[in-house]
């Protein structure tokens, strides 16, 4: 906004600075000035005034206040007494309607009557030229100098022009504020016809629209060289509507500008005093007595309470009170009487900031009022004195990321998907959408429903992906939702993955199950056991993987989850072209098993042997149990068992398999002889085939 210095001189009770030193001292102050330009016998200054200064320092007055409290100087306020016609009553004149208080917070308006139009005093046509504002007629531009002294819009109505609904009745008339009817429109100042809605606050008349609020007045209350009576508005509007408004009809003027940035309510009264006055005298109009003035809920100065040990510390400086107090004054604050403090209470003062201050409402803006009059580059820089204390240790991150690194290490990578599903996964992975939690703002029905299972979408990221990759190794950790019979709604954190291979003759499930066993010893899970059927609250997945080849997943007998290979049919409805082996685990439980305690185990330093051995069991034996019945037996010299190989095919009969064991042998305190491997190996054999439907193969 473009200001005059010779204008912001009137204000002041001393000579100003010269204008560039004046910048100087604005910009240190948190104004922006953006230019000084030197014209004939004045000089202007483009200030940038941030959004939060606009209520007050969109206006000669405002900038000349904080120029005054900068420069430590009074300030000189414009001439406000009037002299009104007592014949003459403002109840004769007009009547004021505000039909929406809340989009209209005060509507103030004068009538000046037996004034004559003509043009302006040539200085404050030069006062309008400087500032962007072309001159009109001495009414208006005495409206738009108080608008720019004082930062209130005004607007002046040829009250000749303003019609009642019956022609008969005369005075007094009304002027209504309300919201526009559709179909309803006006023809502004500029000739231009703007269609109205429903939601455009105007003020009218009786019969039509003669201004758009707070936007840009009508043609047909025009004020011309005729004119003899004028009404003059001073209004406060929301200025939430005014912005909505100004951007739908696309119209954008000095008035709306200001109005969108706020106002105070109580300044109507002065700026409409200051305008009567100046037409008073320039225009030689008659002011009728009294002011037409709706004003609901009055808007009292705030009182805010102020700790001074807050402002050094916040600060960072030590202010003395007298100096606080001081600073707040200038700015146009009052300070109460302070309450008595000692020296365990902290001193308080209070403090009641003007009206005109819209952007104070805690004490943090009376401190950053306080530092910047001080002036911050007397703030001199220190580290700040605090104790740093460590955070507490967040476990559920801890082995998350623990978790993720695990599974990164063995080739897998992490994905991040939607935790949206729409009706026909659903529907295909055997859920009632019935079960499932409905958004009610979905973004498209192709996210219609809350996951309540991570495996939907992992296998639609296979089925998308397969065409670049002959193998596949995800895992995601996530939210699933689901809800309970009684309605209740949860969320619980998840943890699945899974491996896709394009060779059908590698086996997924034991790959899948190897990581698992992997994972769980590198988290210090022990006991972690695996059986053939699922858990109650995961069986509604049952009919995803292979009859022989899903498993649940126990942890010292608590279910935690499930792995299994997906079923033929359910790939091939997925046009998935290969093997696929999944894990679902319940994170949260799967958390509290974890541990960071290792238990140390030296190497063996002595050598170690292996033997195999081949077993023919039924198709449904359990590895497991096998690989139990040999531990028991070689304790003392085996180390460890490995599964190298499970045959089912046309040499051996339907309901059979062979499974094939590397048995490893090493002892702690000496190197074994063949013997002694024999011996225990022998054992094993024998224990194994005394279950009849076990056959050792030799």
């Amino acid at each position: 906004m473009i200001f005059s210095y010779n204008w912001l001189q009137s204000f002041s009770q001393k000579k100003l600075p010269k204008p560039d030193k004046l910048a100087e001292l604005l910009v240190a102050h948190i104004f922006e000035v953006e230019s000084v330009k030197n014209i004939k016998n004045d000089c202007l200054l483009d200030i940038d005034v941030l959004a939060n200064r606009g209520s007050d320092c969109l206006s000669h007055m405002g900038i000349a206040r904080e120029i005054a409290a900068i420069t430590e100087t009074k300030i000189k306020n414009p001439e406000l007494k009037i002299i009104e016609s007592k014949n003459l009553r403002i109840k004769d004149f007009i009547a004021v309607n505000v039909k929406d208080k809340n989009a209209c917070k005060r509507y103030t308006a004068r009538v000046i009557t037996d004034l004559k139009v003509g043009p302006s005093p040539k200085y404050i046509q030069e006062m309008l030229k400087s500032c962007g504002l072309k001159p009109i007629n001495n009414i208006v531009d005495i409206t738009n100098y108080v608008m720019l002294e004082m930062g209130q819009p005004l607007h002046a109505f040829d009250f000749d022009k303003i019609k009642n609904k019956h022609s008969k009745s005369q005075m007094p008339k009304k002027i209504i504020i309300r919201k526009s009817e559709i179909g309803e429109d006006i023809i502004t100042l500029d000739n231009k016809k703007y269609n109205l809605d429903e939601n455009v606050l105007i003020i009218a008349d009786e019969t039509e629209p003669l201004a758009i609020a707070g936007i840009k007045g009508g043609k047909r209350a025009e004020i011309d060289k005729n004119t003899k009576t004028i009404v003059i508005e001073s209004a406060n509007f929301n200025p939430r509507l005014i912005c909505v408004t100004s951007k739908k009809i696309g119209l954008k003027t000095d008035s709306s500008w200001r109005f969108e940035h706020g106002i105070d309510p109580n300044l109507t009264e002065m700026a409409i005093n200051r305008a009567a006055l100046l037409i008073q005298k320039l225009a030689n109009g008659k002011i009728v007595s009294g002011l037409a003035d709706v004003y609901p809920k009055k808007v009292f100065p705030k009182k805010l309470m102020l700790d001074l040990n807050y402002v050094e510390r916040l600060l960072g400086v030590k202010i003395s009170k007298s100096e606080v107090e001081k600073i707040l004054r200038k700015l146009e604050f009052k300070i109460k009487k302070s309450p008595k403090t000692t020296v365990s209470t902290p001193k308080n003062i209070e403090v009641e900031a003007p009206p005109f201050r819209l952007d104070i409402s805690i004490q943090e803006d009376l401190i950053e009022e306080i530092g910047r009059i001080y002036q911050y580059k007397r703030i001199l820089p220190v580290f700040p004195n605090a104790s740093l204390i460590p955070s507490q240790r967040n476990l559920k991150i801890f082995w998350e990321n623990m978790v993720k690194d695990i599974l990164k290490g063995v080739g897998f990578s992490e994905v991040y998907n939607y935790s949206f599903i729409n009706e026909n996964d659903a529907e295909f992975f055997n859920k009632s959408t019935k079960e499932l939690i409905e958004l009610s703002n979905p973004i498209s029905s192709e996210q219609k429903y809350l996951r309540s299972s991570l495996i939907p979408i992992l296998l639609k990221d296979i089925q998308r992906n397969q065409k670049y990759f002959s193998e596949i190794k995800i895992f995601e950790l996530g939210k699933i939702f689901y809800s309970q019979k009684n309605n209740k709604k949860f969320e619980k954190n998840m943890f699945g993955g899974l491996i896709f291979r394009r060779k059908p003759k590698i086996d997924c499930f034991y790959s899948v199950k190897g990581v698992i066993d992997f994972l769980a010893r590198k988290l210090g899970i022990g006991n972690v056991l695996y059986n053939p059927c699922l858990s109650s609250l995961e069986s509604n997945q049952n009919f995803i993987f292979s009859s022989m080849k899903c498993a649940e997943i126990k942890i010292n007998g608590q279910p935690i989850g499930f792995l299994g290979e997906i079923s033929k049919r359910v790939l091939d409805d997925l046009k998935i072209d290969g093997k696929v082996g999944i894990f679902n685990i319940d994170f949260e439980k799967l958390a509290k098993f974890c541990s960071e305690e290792y238990e140390y185990e030296p190497i063996s330093k002595f050598p170690a042997s292996i033997r195999d051995i081949s077993i023919l069991t039924p198709r449904d034996t359990k590895v497991v149990d096998i690989l139990n019945e040999i531990n028991i037996v070689g304790s003392s010299i085996v180390r460890d068992v490995v599964l190298f190989d499970i045959y089912e095919g046309i040499q051996i009969s339907k309901n059979k398999k062979n499974l094939a064991f590397h048995i490893i042998y090493q002892s702690k305190d000496k190197t074994l002889l063949s013997n002694e491997i024999d011996d225990v190996h022998r054992k094993i054999i024998n224990a194994l085939e005394t279950n009849p439907e076990w056959e050792v193969r030799k």
